[in-house]
């Protein structure tokens, strides 16, 4: 237990961090009453709309904590609330945060560049590492419970189950928090631009415009809460997952090494965390202006110093029993011999291909590189060309993280089978606090722009917070991208838990995944259609909210024509409600998607062809959605950030700058990639993991587990 109480104390030291920076953070200068005016009106729909989300999703959370605990029994019912409510609150934790750090970045962005960063990032790191944090203690203190106080084995079915039901507390709230914010944020966007820069020719965060401050609500609901409630519950995942997998695979064989073997994710989790930290404070900008350096300085810093710390924290797991790293410890069902040492070469690929990751997504959506500035380039020719090119971006950018996450696995499990993949993966998320961080600082820095037009700052306050802002652009893609990535991982690694289930509750199944079974490319198939059906759902819901917006939008310039001249205040409140009622009503249909799908195949199979097809569909479901998701994820983040970018290129004075007919082509590409980068694409994610772990539910209840 001694291990596990280590893993407590670090995750600990997460929160105590965060609540040290936040006061910090608060205490610094708010700015004139203007920036505090127009700070409150986006804190007062921020909050508005979580409280009606949140409502609702109560009341879905309610329904199937009950059928969880009528099927599966009071174990892992009490892993699905902690798991449900600690993912709502890290997202509400980081809503909190930003909107009350926008207007202080601004501020500090009034006295230079060096001081708007530091507080834009500080806030980002808070968020950050309070979801890590998080996301450790519900995973460690839920453990230690089951195994200590509560007496069961490691490797007792009330130990897996109880975590794979914290697993689907977080992904059910995760995935519901992604896809609504999404819709907010994209719909007041979308709807803010078509009829504020398009039609009426005024600036972007411009006050006349009714739809600016649900615009900036939806920076902090969609980009801050939905990524941190998203992050949260892949954390929880992959390490749960992983602990998991090594109970399923090496319960029997390990004897007294399952307790460390099972403690490692959470030890290395917590190693990520000390690195986490120190790494926010090398985020500096030295003696130049380059802030995706600074950024990536501390990013490097806490990689860096993560490798040797794992390998301690291994080394001590392992110690902890008389043994050592170079001891074989077991081949487990897949049959591959591994060492200590393996695992942390796994574990090390995960670092590798976290930074490969970031790197390839930042080359598809920063405006130094080839794929924006083509796009901007095709822009000259007209609003169509601009979408052709915007569309072949994102098909390209596929292709090399698809490559990079192949070698990554390849590599993985030549070293230590499906371990070695688990082990990847936990490395990768282990690194959520730093990753955050650079999320998080996202929306505070568009914030802090927006405040600093509609509060009519100084020209040069505006020009830092823009520079801050553009890079905030590319850290919110480049999160994604690794989301999407650590996404790909975890969820191969559920599919692992599903087949080795399979061989432990229905050994006489007799389940066969060859692809001369037609009811194997049946799953496949489903598989592979459910994020487009979930994306395409998605897409639409911000196309008719948009619209909505839109109407809005244009009925109070008509009504008040004052606002033009300023004689005149728009009713900004009337556009958030507006808003917050179309994302609510939403999201639920989607959201129920990846939960129900997996159910319905397997009885629809089970009725037509037998429980063994059934089974055989069911897991090749699970690798259709992984495939297809994986894809359409990378397409449509990647895809959008570049049309996003590239209109921001022009923006800066490049093919004829703002108002000409390439910026008004990128204004109609930026619409449409708004939606893919920030709704559709990131939701998949979460859509991914919820889809096998609901699988992994049901074969526990068809094994009478419950009760």
């Amino acid at each position: 237990m001694e291990l596990v109480f280590i893993s407590i104390a670090l995750g600990a030291l997460a929160i105590v961090y965060g609540f040290v920076t936040s006061r910090q953070v608060l205490s610094a200068d708010p700015g004139n009453e203007k920036m505090q005016e127009i700070a409150a009106a986006i804190q007062e729909g921020a909050q508005a709309y979580l409280k009606r989300q949140y409502t609702t999703i109560a009341i879905v959370g309610v329904v199937v904590a009950v059928l969880v605990g009528v099927f599966l029994g009071i174990i892992p019912v009490i892993g699905f609330i902690i798991g449900a409510i600690l993912s709502g609150v890290a997202g509400f934790i980081g809503m909190n945060i930003s909107v009350r750090s926008n207007l202080r970045t601004a501020a500090a962005a009034m006295k230079g560049l060096q001081e708007g960063l530091t507080l834009a990032f500080r806030a980002g790191a808070i968020t950050g590492m309070l979801v890590a944090g998080l996301a450790l203690l519900a995973i460690a203190v839920f453990f230690w419970y089951l195994t200590g106080p509560a007496g069961y084995a490691p490797n007792s079915r009330e130990v897996i189950d109880g975590l794979v039901g914290l697993a689907f507390g977080a992904s059910l709230i995760s995935i519901f928090a992604r896809l609504g914010g999404g819709i907010f944020t994209k719909a007041a966007d979308v709807g803010a631009d078509l009829v504020g820069k398009v039609e009426a020719g005024i600036p972007e965060d411009d006050p006349r415009n009714p739809a600016v401050i649900a615009d900036n609500v939806g920076d902090n609901v969609g980009d801050c809460a939905g990524m941190a409630a998203d992050l949260f519950e892949t954390y929880v995942v992959t390490v749960g997952a992983t602990m998991v997998l090594t109970a399923l695979l090496l319960g029997s064989m390990l004897g007294d090494l399952l307790l460390p073997m099972m403690a490692m994710p959470l030890l290395i989790g917590g190693a990520c965390i000390v690195t986490s930290i120190i790494g926010t404070y090398f985020v500096r900008l030295g003696n130049g202006t380059n802030v995706m350096g600074a950024m990536y300085k501390g990013f490097l810093v806490t990689a860096v110093l993560s490798i040797p710390l794992i390998y301690v924290v291994m080394q001590y797991a392992l110690g902890s029993v008389g043994t050592d790293m170079s001891t074989v410890l077991n081949a487990g069902t897949d049959m591959v011999q591994f060492t200590g040492m393996d695992l942390f070469i796994c574990a090390v690929i995960g670092l590798l291909l976290t930074f490969i990751i970031i790197w390839i997504t930042e080359y598809y959506t920063g405006t130094g590189f080839r794929p924006v500035r083509s796009i901007a380039k095709a822009s000259e020719t007209g609003h169509g060309t601009n979408v052709i090119q915007g569309l072949a971006i994102s098909l390209e950018s596929t292709a090399l993280p698809t490559l990079a996450i192949v070698a990554a696995i390849i590599g993985a499990y030549q070293l230590a089978g499906l371990m070695g993949l688990a082990f990847a993966a936990t490395s990768m998320l282990a690194l959520a606090g730093m990753v955050v961080a650079l999320d998080a600082y996202g929306p505070v820095t568009d914030n802090a722009g927006g405040i600093a037009e509609m509060a009519g700052l100084d020209q040069s306050v505006r020009d830092k917070t823009d520079a801050l802002d553009a890079v905030g652009n590319t850290t919110k893609a480049v999160t994604k991208g690794y989301a999407i990535g650590s996404a790909g991982l975890a969820a191969l690694v559920l599919f692992a838990a599903y087949t080795a289930d399979l061989r432990e509750f229905f050994p006489e199944a007799n389940v066969n995944f060859s692809l001369e079974n037609p009811y194997v490319i049946v799953g496949l198939l489903l598989g592979a259609l459910l994020p487009y059906l979930f994306g395409a759902m998605g897409m639409t819901a911000v196309g008719r909210a948009a619209g909505d917006v839109v109407i809005d939008v244009r009925e109070q310039f008509r009504e008040k024509p004052g606002i033009m001249d300023y004689s005149e205040k728009p009713d900004y409140a009337r556009t958030v409600d507006l808003v917050t009622k179309a994302a609510i009503k939403e999201m639920i249909i989607p959201s129920l998607l990846p939960v129900l799908a997996p159910v319905a195949v397997y009885f629809v199979i089970t009725m037509i062809a037998g429980q063994s097809e059934g089974f055989a569909a069911l897991g090749a479901l699970l690798l259709g959605v992984i495939v297809g998701g994986l894809f359409l994820a990378l397409s449509m983040t990647a895809g959008g950030g570049a049309w996003d970018n590239a209109k921001k290129y022009i923006e800066d004075g490049n093919h004829g700058g703002k108002g000409s007919e390439a910026h008004k082509a990128a204004v109609t590409g930026d619409t449409v990639g708004d939606p893919y980068k920030d709704t559709a694409g990131p939701a998949v994610n979460p859509m991914i993991k919820i889809t096998n772990i609901v699988a992994l539910l049901l074969l526990a209840a068809l094994a009478g587990h419950g009760g």
